[in-house]
């Protein structure tokens, strides 16, 4: 039986995410240093990073990288932004070796909200601003 395609798994694996996420930054802003079966909000994700434009074929764009899994399969948020480092743009990637799939997050309010205060998480301890110093360096 083959496998499923990205596009026919990725709904469920951005659900998945979006309640486990939600509930992580619940606890996290709550001041409860972890959920149970989940783990801490800060120590969920693998990285945090910017990936500059043409880093792989045909990207136009550069990207900060919220990434959660890595192999097959992998997932992670993208966030677009301009020049002031502000998103104008979420989504969710699933990966699973030469496949992958999307879901844009600005057609999704509740989620896209999420993400966008955990991005600003990233900003104000300074990683956004690093990893993006650090990758237009290098």
């Amino acid at each position: 039986m083959a496998q499923k395609s990205c596009k026919e798994r990725v709904g469920a694996h951005y659900r998945g995410r979006m309640a486990d996420l939600r509930k992580l930054w619940r606890a996290y802003q709550n001041g409860d240093e972890e959920v149970e079966d989940l783990g801490r909000f800060n120590e969920y994700g693998l990285s945090f990073d910017y990936v500059p434009s043409r880093t792989f074929n045909r990207q136009k764009e550069g990207y900060f990288r919220y990434q959660l899994s890595w192999g097959g399969p992998s997932d992670e948020f993208r966030f677009y932004a301009g020049a002031d480092l502000k998103p104008y743009r979420v989504e969710y990637w699933f990966m699973d070796w030469f496949d992958g799939a999307k879901i844009t997050l600005r057609d999704d309010c509740r989620n896209e909200k999420l993400m966008l205060e955990i991005f600003d998480f990233f900003r104000e301890i300074g990683t956004v601003e690093h990893e993006y110093q650090k990758a237009m360096e290098g």
